[in-house]
């Protein structure tokens, strides 16, 4: 085995919270990238209780640390789409990531929702890596 513990830093993205019964969006913290040189958001998907919801990611970037700038983010600065990071009602209890290997600083998650009128619960943690000093704390 590896110590992994001592090179990945987390960060709350999406936070665990009630259920989300219509479809506004969920959009996580800013992550700021700075002294990294990899991030990934892991999504974390609990029961959904809906029958014909669909969920989209969005994954945007920019230079301003409130993302005033934010563009969403070309596909060849993602690893992984976000088309295989969306889900739909049949998800429940499952995982779903996507890498950002693009050089703004500052980047966001966004999970919207459609069609949804039951409970969703959905969070998302954000693991930068690569950083700069180790170990990371």
């Amino acid at each position: 085995m590896r110590d992994t513990a001592n090179s990945v830093a987390f960060r709350r993205a999406i936070s665990p919270a009630a259920a989300t019964t219509d479809n506004t969006a969920l959009v996580s913290q800013i992550i700021d990238t700075n002294g990294y040189e990899g991030l990934v958001f892991a999504i974390i998907i609990g029961a959904l209780a809906d029958a014909d919801a669909t969920f989209t990611v969005l994954v945007e970037h920019g230079d301003a640390a409130n993302l005033s700038d934010a563009a969403a983010v070309p596909d060849a600065q993602l690893t992984g789409t976000e088309a295989d990071a969306s889900f739909t009602f049949a998800a429940d209890d499952a995982t779903r990531k996507i890498g950002y290997v693009g050089s703004k600083r500052y980047v966001r998650l966004t999970i919207t929702p459609a069609g949804n009128s039951g409970n969703a619960f959905i969070a998302a943690v954000a693991l930068l890596m690569h950083g700069r000093f180790w170990p990371l704390s």
